[in-house]
């Protein structure tokens, strides 16, 4: 482990990690942030993304031995008291566990798509904005066997710091891809032999009543507004039956019941 001990927050070093929360509003020119021990085990341990550093409170470091040791050995780990880890994050950092990593070249829709197996499952959230909602998304997406996520571009990204830390790493595991407009994105799941279902409480089928095609895309759209017309209009519907009255489920929600109803993810 190469630890380094820093005793200036304004040590350029931990530069990267300076005022976490405006940072995470202007971007990182093609960093992230990684949180918390799970996390930084998916990152480590994937291999997916580079991990450019570490940063964690002294009084974590023995117990985090094990999931540093899955970095690169030449990983320089910079080892702080909690008021210089406070000052440099520029607020109280509870877990006192974090990483930066850099991201990859996007990936292309359709070289993602030609990359999946035979039978595959997408999750295809369209218009999610809210961070929360697409990290559970990716959460659900790895719990319930998911080969890929494809995201329109109006959704939000799925590297940010919230997103990752609620997601638990699955962002950083979970292959996808941002497209275009989900129109487009839907002509190159129909290019790669893919049924796609939409899902929305007004669908024609019940989900309980379908079975799962070899290769399928499930459409997640936005809570209130739900799924563009034009793209409902587009593809086949399913609604998830609820009791009378009530129509409405979490966008995070309906992809867990929906991702594991279609699951060939073993034992579920």
């Amino acid at each position: 482990m190469n630890t380094i001990r820093i005793d200036d927050p304004a040590d350029p070093r931990v530069g990267a990690y300076l005022d976490i929360r405006e940072r995470d509003l202007v971007g990182r020119e093609g960093r992230f942030v990684a949180e918390g021990k799970v996390v930084l085990n998916v990152l480590f341990g994937a291999r997916r993304f580079e991990a450019e550093s570490a940063l964690v409170l002294e009084n974590r470091l023995a117990g985090m031995a094990e999931t540093l040791a899955l970095a690169h050995p030449d990983m320089p780990v910079y080892a702080v008291s909690a008021a210089v880890m406070d000052a440099i994050a520029g607020f109280h950092m509870h877990r006192g566990i974090l990483a930066i990593g850099r991201k990859d070249e996007p990936a292309v829709v359709d070289d993602l798509l030609a990359a999946l197996p035979e039978r595959a499952l997408v999750a295809v959230p369209v218009g999610i904005s809210n961070h929360d909602n697409i990290g559970s998304i990716f959460r659900n997406a790895a719990a319930f066997g998911a080969d890929a996520l494809l995201l329109d571009e109006t959704c939000c990204d799925p590297l940010y710091r919230k997103a990752i830390r609620v997601s638990v790493g699955a962002a950083l595991k979970v292959p996808f891809a941002t497209g275009g407009a989900a129109a487009e994105i839907a002509d190159a799941l129909s290019r790669h032999g893919f049924e796609q279902l939409a899902l929305s409480p007004a669908g024609t089928a019940d989900i309980r009543d379908l079975t799962r095609p070899k290769r399928l895309a499930l459409y997640l759209g936005t809570e209130g507004e739900g799924l563009p017309e034009a793209l409902l209009r587009r593809l086949t519907t399913a609604r998830i039956r609820m009791a009378p009255g009530f129509d409405s489920l979490n966008v995070a929600a309906a992809s867990a019941i929906a991702l594991h109803h279609f699951t060939d993810a073993p034992g579920v």
